[in-house]
């Protein structure tokens, strides 16, 4: 194997949290070079086509480090649904997968434990939040409770309105706002803001 021929190349990949295969081809690198440079221990694949780098400076809670890395990988995605309620503290659910959320027209990228889930009005309530030094696109809590009750179970959304309409800390509830977003996303979610603010 021609190993010199591509270790000072791959040497700026070892530093980087997260790169595909695409990107170390233009840079010269063949596919055929990953698993050997795996096996070395300069790189890690993550998923199909994804790795990251071993000398990578993470600087990332653990908790969200494996979220963080998906959601580097996918440059149009936004952090949505368990993975924002989580975020968020919104819900009891235990995050077994990364649910991801990306345009509609976009081609769903392969990750493993990761739900790709296409949507439309992907700029309403996006935001950003900082996991180590990475600003990642999450959406805010408004949006995110809308989108419970349009894909998660009925008793997984109540839970997150409930949870969303207890101020705590820095956050307190915006009716306004979530009650907006929800004639917008076409969701009837008012006889469940009633019941429970009364």
């Amino acid at each position: 194997m021609s190993k010199s021929k591509y270790a000072a190349k791959i040497e700026c990949f070892a530093k980087k949290p997260v790169f595909t295969a695409a990107e170390t081809r233009e840079a010269g690198i063949p596919s055929r070079m990953l698993s050997h440079f795996c096996k070395k221990g300069i790189i890690e694949r993550i998923s199909r086509g994804i790795y990251m780098g071993t000398q990578a400076d993470l600087d990332i809670e653990f908790e969200w480090e494996d979220l963080a890395l998906v959601a580097i990988s996918i440059p149009k995605g936004v952090i949505c649904l368990i993975s924002a309620l989580c975020y968020y503290d919104l819900t009891d659910q235990i995050m077994r997968k990364f649910w991801i959320a990306i345009p509609h027209a976009s081609k769903s990228p392969q990750r493993s434990k990761t739900r790709i889930v296409r949507m439309r009005n992907i700029e309403l309530g996006q935001t950003e939040i900082q996991i180590g030094d990475h600003f990642l696109k999450i959406f805010d809590r408004e949006r995110t409770v809308v989108d419970a009750f349009r894909y998660l179970s009925q008793e997984i959304a109540i839970k997150a309105l409930q949870a969303y309409l207890r101020p705590r800390g820095d956050h307190k509830p915006d009716l306004n706002k979530l009650v907006a977003y929800a004639k917008q996303l076409r969701v009837d979610i008012q006889p469940y803001i009633m019941t429970l603010t009364t």
